[in-house]
């Protein structure tokens, strides 16, 4: 039998078409996820937390039918906190389990790492846990961020606490890379605009275990207020050290150091030290009755008391099913971008803040607020406080 060539030409656009439109990682009745986390390496802890988070909430929604009809498969890859292992943990995710989206991926430099590979495929990067402005600027469509920045925290909060403590001398202690400048450019820049100068600043390589020096020239500064560019054995044994010196200024940390890890390593010599942050830490005898809900459930399903970082797991699916569920039944990356131009996501049960998106901005919120180590139990202290206000 022989065709018209329109006929074929227009059957052959007709079907490409229809490839064009159909997104990877979506069939008639399943939507596959992938996450990248550190489950061996020096954070496997958080990657853990993070990756047992979002399994309670896949379980959930799949319990519940799913979304549109569809099932969640959540594939979850290890990158040992190395960014050559997450490059090819992107690639068997996006290549060979061809993955919808990206979720919740631990790490600044692993997530620079893999979204190359992931936009290439037309994937998204949604909610990533770190904060680094990196995860929404330079601007892409797939990019989708949800946390302050290091940099607007500490611009927020340094600020803000100095003023309250009636500080006179403002110093800080920061890791010499990226993450550590970042918080000490916020702190700065934050300062400066209050009319407050940076009177003594004092680094350590990556790695350090001993901060001795650093803590005699802060109290040989007699600063009175230091900023921790330090994640979590870094601000231990800084406070320790300072502590064991008998010099004790007030202490101000960023999100990386609201931890339990910090308490529960560091014990009753922790206590006073403050942290900027947005959700609360989930514990099992909370005062709040949805949290200590939510927390006794965590517990009974994995054996394991729940942390900040399995709420982020748990808070990025929910996240990104709520925006699924309206998408419809036609989900693809384009659907959902769609959805996502207009998506005003309310504070949910461990207190974040109120998210919005649009089609140029792609960070839900700057919003931040600050907890304190009271009796080895983080206390939220502040409301949420905001950039310009």
């Amino acid at each position: 039998m022989k065709f018209p060539l329109s006929l074929i030409g227009a059957a052959l656009a007709l079907t490409t078409g229809a490839a064009l439109a159909q997104s990877q990682g979506v069939t008639k009745d399943e939507i596959v996820l992938g996450s990248i986390q550190d489950l061996s390496g020096p954070i496997a802890g958080f990657g853990k937390q993070i990756r047992l988070g979002m399994m309670l909430r896949v379980d959930e929604a799949n319990e519940q039918g799913g979304v549109n009809g569809r099932k969640i498969k959540l594939i979850v890859e290890d990158s040992k906190y190395d960014p050559r292992n997450a490059v090819l943990a992107a690639q068997k995710l996006v290549n060979q389990d061809k993955i919808f989206a990206m979720i919740a991926h631990l790490g600044t430099a692993t997530n620079m790492a893999a979204m190359p590979v992931q936009f290439q495929k037309n994937v998204i990067n949604f909610f990533p846990v770190t904060a680094a402005r990196q995860m929404y600027e330079p601007f892409h469509k797939l990019k989708y961020a949800y946390a302050a920045t290091y940099y607007d925290q500490m611009k927020i909060a340094a600020p803000r606490l100095v003023k309250e403590k009636g500080a006179k001398k403002v110093c800080a202690m920061y890791q010499d890379d990226e993450f550590g400048l970042e918080v000490l450019r916020g702190a700065e820049d934050g300062l400066k605009a209050a009319g407050i100068e940076m009177a003594e600043k004092t680094s350590y390589k990556r790695g350090a275990t001993d901060f001795s020096s650093q803590m005699q020239k802060l109290a040989s500064e007699k600063c009175d207020f230091v900023v921790l560019g330090t994640i979590i054995r870094e601000t231990i044994g800084g406070i320790a050290t300072a502590k064991r010196l008998g010099f004790n200024p007030t202490f101000l940390g960023s999100s990386a150091a609201y931890t339990d890890l910090i308490h529960k390593l560091g014990g009753p010599a922790m206590d006073g030290l403050y942290a900027t942050m947005t959700v609360e830490n989930p514990y099992t005898d909370s005062a709040t009755q949805p949290i200590r809900f939510w927390a006794n459930k965590y517990q009974t399903k994995f054996n394991e008391d729940p942390t900040v970082f399995s709420v982020y797991g748990y808070n990025a699916i929910d996240a990104f099913l709520t925006a699924a569920s309206k998408a419809g039944k036609n989900l693809t990356t384009d659907s959902f971008i769609k959805v996502m131009d207009t998506m005003k996501y309310p504070p949910d049960i461990f207190g974040s803040s109120e998210m919005t998106f649009s089609p140029t901005k792609r960070l839900g919120s700057d919003s931040v607020r600050m907890s304190q180590l009271q009796n080895t139990r983080w206390k939220v202290v502040s409301e949420y406080m905001h950039i310009g206000k």
